[in-house]
């Protein structure tokens, strides 16, 4: 009787189990189901211009829901624009929020994600709170921005597993547990086939494999990029193939390879279930090369398949579509009938048509009654007879037969009609009405490119340094040095990491001797790899560690540029704050001899990282002031150390970690009366120079250290000298048009310099090409004391 009791629980456990995985697989088939037709009705909806313009992951469900399975709370992840299904499998996004993006709607709370700001799948979950602070990301699925750029999710993905490493690896980063359970969590990153030809995927893979960090990379292999054979996009056709180099062997690092085909679902689970727990273990990164995938509905919205596939190649996608095999899969292996299948077919098209209709109704309702509104009050100027020439009642008859009206239409029609009606539509509510929706538009579609927390850069005010009747002086190296010292010794968040940072403590020895005091995994050196050392800071940064990422001269900036502008400069704006990326990228440029390492790319640097702060430190003291300042916020930041300034002498403060010089508050380094001269850097000595020359001439010179380039002046300084003196000169090494043409714009057309002027403003830039090699070289390239000399004097001869 026993024996029988016991094998009628065996029995009934069997069967709940067999239950419980026959519902887990049917409520995966339903996931797949519903993507598919968002996809197929997301196509509709642009062709139809309700929406803008769409990318789907049509063809792509069937890995998507496999990898989801195994995706768990504290992992994070890195993809792009074909990844809805993940969303949805891994409940992050509903079909929903997934059309309120495709509407482009700028509610949060329907667009959760991008607020309107990011075409559809691209997804983002919330990190900080809104006091800035980080979230208990251990105990949540984290999905960090999505980005279109091809590959440019690789970099960030790199330092999102590194960060993995981080915190198992040193012991003073056990202390945050809501950070990460002893690096357990895995990075996934997914990747279009086509995408693995740029060099961001080749940089990070064999960064990944040198690192040995736990990154999981799922390639979608459908054949093609865009119109384009893979034949012609990679080495012999197969990613997997080309980078066999890079295989895991003993006693070896590397990355584990696997190939997967994209229709089988069960032969993917299982490999998907072993593979990544092999990652979350060892931390061996692995690539999945998930092969054989379709895409029913081609590359985008914009085009048609059928003119780039032959018609066998058409016919095989339709044979092996994913979902179709899946659902052969469930019928051969009993797992459920044909009619329990078409239900759940139909349950799960009906739910995405509702879905799609509420996410309609909440985008358009508001839209409506804005449009209402603004009809009637443009009819109030009709009823007062201001509208002689019928302007007004057309721009009226527009609104009203506009089936998809979007904000831009109502605020067009009202402009046009307060400017027909004239100075009389002062009087009525279609002015008020107007500046109320403009403001109100434009601050919901600008906010956020910086942090707007409590933790905000802009409100940290400055500490001033404080020196001992005593101070030592020192060169400016050994400045950094104790004050890195005493930070690494402080802050067990922060890391520093670049070419040659580590064993010999960078090039100009910033951190010399303090690899082997605070450990090779906080202060270490990287291969020479500039874009995935900022995606490896990016990742770190989102991760909650406070990395300093050093470029080892301003011209390899360049190699970098991309991820800091697109990605990094960018995350904060189009989360709409969800995320925040308090990077501090390192790096040191200005005067030196020669073409390469010489450059002042101020121009390029200030208007292509709109997003991130620009410090431009004149010695080492305000460069450890800086970052002080920066570490206390929560926003990215790149600082500019003078080349040549590490050798020469300057006081050592005694309150290294105290003081903070504040952002956007320039610094009036000589006061003069006769001429305001504006520069930052390196230039400022040689200005120094010439000011001290033209004393002797009787000319008094104001000299204005701007300190930041981004943010600029916020408190008009460089106004109120210039209203003492009434001339102006910006100086600096960039090209013309440049920075100096910047700083130019700032304070004459913003702060409206040009009302205080006597004489024509100037600017005193480098010349047009790179300097030439040796000290006659940087003499006549860039801008040199005579030249100062000689354009103030003129100036002053007006």
């Amino acid at each position: 009787m026993e024996n029988l009791t016991h094998q009628n629980e065996v029995l009934a456990g069997e069967k709940l189990s067999f239950d419980r995985f026959r519902e887990a697989v049917l409520s995966d088939y339903r996931v797949a189901v519903e993507s598919r037709e968002a996809s197929l009705l997301g196509r509709k909806e642009v062709l139809t211009g309700k929406a803008k313009f769409g990318i789907f992951g049509d063809g792509k469900e069937v890995p998507q829901v496999a990898m989801a399975k195994f995706f768990q709370p504290g992992d994070f992840y890195a993809g792009y624009y074909r990844d809805q299904t993940f969303a949805f499998a891994t409940e992050i996004a509903t079909v929903e929020q997934f059309f309120s993006q495709l509407y482009a709607d700028p509610n949060q709370d329907n667009d959760p994600f991008s607020a309107g700001r990011q075409m559809n799948s691209h997804f983002a979950t919330r990190m900080m709170d809104e006091n800035g602070e980080l979230l208990d990301l251990i105990n949540r699925k984290n999905i960090t921005g999505g980005i279109a750029p091809t590959a440019a999710q690789m970099p960030r993905a790199l330092g999102m597993a590194y960060a993995s490493r981080m915190f198992r690896k040193v012991d003073a980063l056990k202390r945050f547990p809501n950070l990460s359970s002893d690096g357990n969590e895995v990075c996934f990153c997914t990747i279009g086939d086509a995408s693995t030809s740029e060099g961001h995927f080749w940089e990070a893979m064999n960064a990944a494999g040198v690192l040995q960090i736990p990154l999981a990379v799922f390639v979608w292999d459908d054949g093609y990029g865009i119109s384009v054979p893979k034949e012609y996009q990679t080495t012999k056709g197969s990613i997997s193939e080309a980078m066999k180099g890079m295989q895991k062997r003993e006693n070896t690092n590397g990355i584990d390879i696997y190939r997967v085909k994209g229709w089988d679902y069960a032969g993917m689970c299982e490999l998907f279930e072993e593979a990544i727990q092999k990652i979350r273990d060892t931390h061996i990164p692995a690539l999945f090369h998930v092969e054989e995938i379709t895409q029913p509905q081609g590359h985008s919205t914009s085009g048609s398949h059928e003119r780039y596939k032959s018609s066998d190649r058409l016919a095989w996608e339709r044979e092996w579509d994913g979902l179709k095999k899946f659902r052969e899969w469930l019928l051969t292996n009993a797992l459920a009938s044909s009619e329990e299948l078409e239900q759940l077919e139909r349950a799960a098209r009906e739910h995405v048509r509702e879905s799609k209709n509420r996410a309609w109704e909440k985008y358009s309702t508001p839209l409506k009654a804005m449009v209402e509104k603004s009809v009637a009050v443009m009819e109030e100027l009709v009823t007062a007879e201001l509208d002689a020439k019928g302007t007004i009642a057309k721009a009226i008859q527009e609104l009203r037969t506009n089936r998809e009206p979007v904000r831009r239409d109502v605020l067009s029609g009202l402009h046009k009609a307060i400017r027909s009606a004239g100075k009389e539509a002062q009087n009525y509510p279609i002015v008020s009405w107007y500046e109320e929706l403009k403001q109100r538009e434009y601050t919901q579609y600008n906010s956020h490119l910086y942090d707007e927390s409590p933790k905000q850069v802009g409100k940290i005010t400055g500490i001033d340094p404080v020196f001992s009747p005593n101070a030592p002086m020192l060169n400016g190296y050994e400045v950094l040095n104790r004050y890195f010292d005493e930070l690494f010794a402080a802050n067990p968040k922060v890391v520093a990491f670049g070419e040659d940072v580590g064993h010999i403590g960078d090039v100009n020895q910033g951190f010399a001797g303090l690899q082997e005091k605070h450990g090779k995994e906080r202060i270490f050196d990287t291969g020479i790899r500039e874009q995935t050392i900022m995606g490896q800071g990016l990742g770190m940064a989102l991760r909650g560690l406070r990395p300093i990422a050093e470029i080892q001269y301003l011209d390899y900036l360049l190699y970098g540029l991309q991820t800091l502008s697109d990605d990094v400069a960018t995350t904060h704006y189009r989360t709409k704050g969800l995320q925040s990326v308090p990077l501090i990228v390192r790096t040191r440029g200005h005067r030196l001899e020669g073409i390469w390492h010489s450059g002042s790319p101020m121009g390029m640097i200030v208007n292509s990282l709109r997003g991130m702060h620009v410090c431009v430190p004149r010695n080492m003291v305000q460069a450890a002031g800086f970052y002080n300042t920066l570490l206390q916020g929560n926003d990215p930041a790149i600082v500019i150390e003078c080349l040549n300034g590490y050798r020469l002498k300057e006081k050592m403060p005694s309150n290294l970690l105290e003081f903070r010089v504040p952002l956007g508050v320039p610094e009036v380094l000589r006061e003069g009366t006769d001429i305001t001269i504006v520069s930052y850097g390196s230039m400022l000595r040689i200005i120094a120079e010439a000011a001290t020359v033209l004393e002797e001439h009787g000319i008094s010179c104001e000299i204005v250290d701007v300190q930041t380039l981004l943010p600029f002046d916020t408190g008009h300084k460089i106004l109120d000298s210039l209203k003492k003196t009434n001339r102006i000169i910006f100086i600096d090494e960039d090209v013309p048009g440049g920075a100096a043409a910047y700083m130019f714009n700032k304070v004459m057309e913003e702060q409206g310099g040009y009302r205080w002027l006597d004489v024509a403003p100037r600017t005193l830039t480098a010349k047009a090409h790179r300097p030439a090699y040796g000290s006659d070289g940087d003499y006549f390239s860039k801008p040199n004391m005579e030249d100062v000399v000689d354009v103030v004097m003129e100036m002053m001869g007006e």
